[in-house]
């Protein structure tokens, strides 16, 4: 018999789980690149309208660029292959330090692969070797560009030379710490330079192998190179020596003098610093010769140049550009003002310079150049003297400086040097001017002149409306 329980459930359908639905798959856009496209479009369409790199090239069309056409070989109805125009590599160049590329391989690659550099190029092709050789070799006539373009700003009057400013910054050099070496080690060097010149040579002349020659023409030409840097290096390093002994013979008749004059005191201190400067013997480096070690912003010492920029206050520009291998700022504000002097015609009215470069010489040559001087003083170690009082030994031209930089309206003005030459300094180093990749002083100071004629454009397009 079927109870009530059984049949019920009986009775009841049997229940079945619902199918699950698949959760759909994202819609995406693949990539398709083998698909042939034809776009009917210039290189000058492809190119944003407002691009900045049209505006390195409307710079570019106003500068004086004769110098540099008239040293071009290849001419008309002659044999030879056509020169890059001028143009094009002034304009790579400066897009390049903007864009804080600084290698020539580097723009190069982007001369085949970024906009911006194919159009500046407009279809002429381009390699490393002619960018680092334009770049380097004609450091006259970038001087000459760079006075072009602060006297078009004074010309446009947002720029003029009644305040200038003026500072320095030490650049790395391409040469390594550890290339420095004292006479004996670089004699023994430039033998070996020799010797393997004189291998390579005769392996060359005894080779028939054309691509065997092409890769030894090129260890020839490197070993060339090096060769003639270690005899520079030699010939310094000996320059150094004279130096030195001339400065050593100096001394001694310093202390004899002071001998006479029964100075015991000064006579001990004396000979106790010739004997250092006897253990002292001058050390050059194989790779950069005129390279030298400077104290660094870091505090550290490293080989590297000193850069001096001198300034606009009015306008931020930079006037006049100056590289050497003295690691120190004094003596360095008379020639500069001299420089600006030759290159435009006239001497700033006001100089603001910090107190690296203090010497009461310096100030006297300026004041008597006509050039008021804005220069911290000097503190005292003693708290309670006022360095900003004359002294007895002042001239008139000093003791003006002193009271000078002690009133509110000195302290003002000279605030504007920081706003000025620190900040050029502070965007060449932001564009690349951290380390120099070419050696010697000359070459340095070629590519200093790119940023700062970089600087200068970028001020153009800020204060010249278009």
């Amino acid at each position: 018999m079927m109870t009530a329980t059984s049949s019920l459930f009986e009775t009841l359908p049997a229940q079945v789980a619902p199918e699950r639905k698949a959760k759909p798959g994202p819609r995406l856009r693949t990539a398709v690149r083998n698909q042939i496209e034809c776009i009917p479009a210039s290189l000058d369409q492809t190119l944003l309208k407002d691009h900045r790199v049209r505006q390195v090239w409307a710079f570019v069309l106003r500068l004086n660029l004769s110098p540099i056409l008239s040293r071009i070989k290849s001419v008309e109805s002659h044999p030879g292959r056509p020169s890059a125009d001028p143009k094009i590599l002034v304009a790579l160049w400066l897009y390049a330090t903007i864009e804080r590329i600084a290698h020539g391989r580097e723009v190069a690659r982007l001369c085949y692969e970024h906009i911006a550099f194919r159009w500046l190029c407009g279809g002429v092709g381009m390699n490393a070797t002619t960018l680092n050789n334009f770049r380097i070799y004609h450091g006259d006539v970038l001087e000459k560009l760079l006075t072009d373009s602060f006297a078009a700003l004074m010309k446009a009057g947002v720029a003029n030379l009644k305040r200038s400013a003026q500072d320095g910054v030490r650049v790395r050099a391409a040469a390594g710490a550890d290339s420095f070496r004292r006479e004996k080690t670089i004699k023994e060097y430039l033998a070996e330079a020799e010797q393997r010149v004189r291998e390579l040579r005769a392996e060359f002349e005894k080779n028939t192998d054309a691509d065997a020659n092409q890769r030894l023409a090129a260890q020839k030409r490197g070993a060339e190179d090096r060769e003639r840097r270690v005899e520079e290096a030699l010939c310094l390093v000996e320059e150094l020596q004279a130096k030195q002994q001339q400065e050593a013979e100096n001394l001694k008749h310093a202390i004899e003098k002071k001998e006479e004059e029964n100075s015991d005191n000064l006579t001990d201190k004396s000979t106790k610093k010739e004997d250092k400067k006897k253990d002292t013997e001058p050390r050059v480096s194989t790779t950069d010769p005129t390279a030298r070690v400077m104290k660094m912003a870091d505090g550290g010492f490293r080989p590297a140049y000193n850069v001096q920029f001198i300034s606009d206050t009015k306008s931020g520009a930079i006037a006049g550009v100056s590289v050497d291998n003295v690691g120190v700022d004094y003596g360095k504000a008379t020639p500069m003002i001299d420089k600006i002097a030759n290159d435009y015609g006239q001497r700033p009215e006001e100089h603001l310079i910090d107190g690296g470069y203090f010497t009461i010489e310096e100030v006297q040559a300026l004041s008597d150049a006509g050039v008021t001087v804005y220069m911290p003083v000097k503190k005292s170690r003693d708290e309670n003297v006022d360095v900003h009082k004359p002294k007895k030994k002042d001239s008139p031209e000093v003791a003006a400086w002193r009271e000078r930089m002690g009133t509110e309206e000195g302290k003002e003005i000279y605030k504007e040097r920081a706003a000025t030459a620190e900040c050029a300094n502070a965007q060449a180093r932001q564009r690349g001017l951290t380390q120099f990749v070419v050696r010697g002083v000359e070459k340095a100071l070629t590519c200093t002149l790119w940023y700062a004629l970089a600087h200068n454009m970028m001020c153009s397009w800020r204060l010249v409306p278009s």
